[in-house]
């Protein structure tokens, strides 16, 4: 299960779709084969308020925070974050040319004896990817 958090400054709703690039990572995370596909939630919470670098207004950010479950090996952690920032700077390369836009990216461990989980998703084979 990762959930995939992106915070982003308002001001880059203007260069970019936002529910584009959540479907994007939430595709790109299950085609690592890490994660079930019924695990995986992508949500973007839209910051109203905010300053950035030299507080020019055409300056954006995205903050992307994947928190996924402990016990998943460094290589595979690394390989992972490593496709879904090649899927982000892949779905940004036209916002990159419009606005300056800083983007980053951080996986965080969930300890898992900490975080009780039930679902009742059910997966359709039609709309997991």
């Amino acid at each position: 299960m990762p959930h995939v958090i992106v915070e982003y400054s308002a001001n880059a709703e203007e260069v970019i779709d936002f529910s584009e690039f959540c479907d994007a990572l939430r595709v790109a995370a299950i085609e690592t084969g890490v994660f079930a596909t019924k695990g995986v939630r992508v949500r973007a919470i839209r910051c109203d308020h905010y300053a950035i670098a030299d507080g020019s207004p055409e300056n954006c950010f995205i903050d992307i925070s994947v928190r996924l479950r402990g016990g998943r090996s460094l290589q595979t952690k690394k390989k992972t974050v490593e496709h879904l920032f090649a899927t982000c700077r892949a779905h940004l390369s036209d916002a990159f040319g419009q606005r300056p836009l800083a983007v980053s990216m951080e996986m965080r461990d969930i300890d898992p004896a900490l975080s009780p989980k039930e679902s009742t998703i059910k997966i359709e084979a039609s709309v997991s990817t």
